[in-house]
């Protein structure tokens, strides 16, 4: 572990910053399984498989779009999750050559999500 990361984190770790932190914590907790809480003044961490996301709030700076890609266990119910959360189909989940099944929504944050699973082994 380099120095200066705390234990158990990654040396990138996305920060999403939104008009309404709360509710986007929820869609994370929903749609991802995400753990963690709103954290309210400060920046919220959220936990999806093994990465930390920050969520905060758009006081200190202006709300940014992401595009993030997440590796999940099922692909089709995770994309029905966020439909049923509110975000939009992108793309439906579809095999794709290089060995991922994978779908794509945008929520109702402004982010994009591309939501993955390699299934070139199964």
């Amino acid at each position: 572990m380099p120095k200066g990361i705390p234990p158990d984190w990654h040396s990138v770790t996305p920060r999403l910053v939104v008009d309404d932190p709360h509710g986007m914590v929820e869609f994370l907790k929903n749609v991802f399984g995400a753990g963690g809480e709103y954290a309210g003044e400060r920046p919220s961490v959220v936990r999806i498989g093994d990465s930390h996301v920050m969520v905060s709030g758009r006081e200190a700076r202006p709300a940014t779009a992401a595009f993030l890609y997440v590796y999940v266990e099922d692909v089709d119910a995770t994309y029905e999750r966020a439909l049923q959360c509110g975000a939009s189909s992108v793309e439906a989940p579809a095999d794709l050559p290089y060995g991922d099944r994978r779908a794509m929504v945008a929520d109702r944050f402004g982010n994009t999500w591309q939501i993955a699973m390699w299934s070139a082994g199964r």
